[in-house]
């Protein structure tokens, strides 16, 4: 009896999902929070973007378009106005109008009033809303009527009209929570108090329950008006442990692996080449950038000799090859060759180890044996933070490890399960010294909240800002404010291409790899396209289906 419900369990398990009308997709991470608005982790924006649609989005062709409005404004269509503010200065009045059919989960109609509510958490100084920057350049906002408004800003950038990281809040769920103590509202939000309530979704999907650490289930939202979805049950499972996600897709725990969240490129690459038929694998490059953070508030790493000296002791080309099968280009800044602002003449740092132990030198780290020392006599040791689980950036540390090691530098690794690693050290800046990960980026994203000086987060902010290496340049600052500003496309380039020559000299990260995800797919399922920058292919999963 035993050996049959085995025998029958096995047999359910192979039912191939396409038989289904459930699809499971598994990913490397768990959110570390349901609120759209609050911190910036991948594995919440891959979610959510089957739950909610924003005003504006790139799309797979990396066009802005509207998906919660129905007309981006332009200068052209009189909808966006230039204006003075009242200090004189350039901004711009935007009119936008919500769809007339979009409702939340619960039937009630996405309205001005939740434009209104959203902006007054967005700028709120504790609400702990990772992009503060966007809500406090808004300086009114008016309601013309329940489903059309205009936004004030304070100045008038080349990309005036995109509101991607305006995420719309529901005012009749929300607004209770927040009125009650705006300071401790990360805390209290019914994204993560109630997760299954249908009123905090606009999209095809709805999350009707949420294990932490384990899955999200996600329903259709009945109010939808768009494309049907396929699927009466999308289950997203968190695997964070990169071999045990590859067996759970191999044994049909998991019926897909996107990119955004998948396997890491090496993983895949091995995994491409055993050529399984059930299978389709898709690599496609995108605005993905690896890089080291350097915690620019500890001493030692605040000299820049160092920082050089660790970019001279690093042979990517090597690692690329080894690792990526030269798939992942080396990063010579922030800005991708993809991207069509990018600049070729940046300063590069080839594999020079011998360079690097001049300015170790230089720097006052004395070869003493096989390690180096300052005057003081203490040994240089450098901890390095990231996420557990991912073994691609295991071993991409410890080929660090090894290669700095050569210099007489000792690299002591740590990780972190991601939910910890997103969730507090990097959001409060408590990584020791150096921190490895990724930020997806969209067309022509300018820096800022990464790069300039008042985007540090401090429990002051409530740890708004992600310039978690907390960096500081008055030049960096003038240049992002520039590029904001300036309309004419050539002379936007020229500053771009000093920002980048600036980021390579100065270093308040150390660049890796661009990467490129990989999508394991079941052969038969139609409509994900992948679209190599932020807004994920989950945005659309209405268009998803079997073949």
């Amino acid at each position: 009896m035993i050996r049959l419900l085995v025998l029958l369990t096995a047999l359910l398990l192979a039912v191939p999902a396409k038989a289904r009308d459930q699809l499971v997709i598994g990913v490397t991470q768990y959110p570390v929070t349901l609120h759209p608005g609050i911190e910036s982790m991948l594995a919440k924006t891959y979610v959510l973007a089957m739950t909610r649609r924003p005003l504006t989005a790139y799309d797979p062709d990396w066009t802005l378009v509207c998906m919660l409005c129905e007309r981006l404004p332009t200068i052209e269509n009189k909808l966006a106005v230039p204006e003075r503010t009242a200090d004189g200065r350039q901004g711009v009045a935007l009119t936008y109008t919500l769809r007339a059919d979009a409702r939340w989960g619960d039937g009630t109609p996405v309205s001005t009033e939740d434009v209104l509510f959203t902006w007054e958490v967005g700028r709120h100084p504790q609400s702990g809303i990772a992009n503060a920057e966007l809500y406090r350049r808004i300086l009114k906002i008016e309601a013309r009527d329940a489903r059309s408004f205009t936004l004030h800003l304070d100045r008038l950038t080349f990309d005036y009209n995109a509101l991607n990281d305006f995420a719309l809040l529901p005012a009749h769920v929300e607004r209770p929570r927040f009125a009650a103590a705006p300071a401790e509202y990360r805390n209290r939000t019914a994204y993560d108090q109630d997760s299954g309530n249908p009123g905090l979704y606009n999209g095809p999907f709805r999350i009707t329950q949420a294990v932490q650490g384990s899955h999200i289930v996600l329903e259709p939202n009945v109010h939808w008006q768009g494309q049907k979805p396929a699927f009466r049950r999308i289950v997203v499972r968190s695997v964070e442990n990169t071999p045990a996600l590859e067996a759970n897709l191999l044994s049909g725990g998991v019926d897909m692996i996107p990119g955004e969240l998948g396997l890491p490129l090496d993983q895949a690459i091995a995994f491409a080449r055993r050529n399984d038929p059930r299978f389709a694998v898709v690599f496609k490059p995108g605005l993905v950038y690896e890089h080291i953070d350097a915690n620019l508030s500890v001493p030692l790493l605040a000299d820049r000799r160092l920082r050089q000296a660790l970019m001279f002791a690093t042979d990517r080309e090597a690692i690329s090859k080894q690792l990526f099968d030269g798939r992942q280009p080396v990063a010579h800044s922030s800005v991708n060759p993809l991207d069509g602002v990018h600049a070729a003449d940046v300063p590069k740092y080839s594999f020079d180890p011998a360079r690097a132990a001049r300015l170790l030198d230089e720097a006052g780290w004395k070869r003493d044996g096989a390690v180096r020392r300052n005057a003081g006599g203490e040994p240089l040791i450098l901890e390095l933070g990231t996420t557990a689980g991912n073994r691609t950036r295991e071993l991409v540390a410890q080929v660090l490890q090894a290669q700095w090691r050569k210099v007489g530098i000792e690299l002591r690794i740590r990780t972190e399960p991601p939910r910890v690693f997103f969730g507090s050290t990097m959001t409060q800046r408590r990584f020791a010294n150096l921190a490895m990960y990724a930020w997806y980026s969209a067309p022509e994203s300018v820096p800022r909240s990464t790069l300039h000086s008042t985007q540090i987060p401090a429990e002051a902010n409530g740890w708004a800002g992600q310039n978690y290496p907390g960096y500081v340049s008055e030049r960096m600052d003038r240049l992002l404010d520039a590029i904001e500003v300036e309309l004419d496309r050539p002379r936007r380039v020229e500053l771009w291409r000093q920002l980048q020559h600036l980021y390579a000299e100065e270093l308040p990260a150390l660049p890796l790899f661009f990467r490129a995800d990989t999508f394991i797919l079941p052969k038969g399922l139609t409509g994900i396209t992948p679209t190599g920058h932020q807004d994920p292919s989950s945005l659309w999963v209405e268009t998803w289906r079997w073949d």
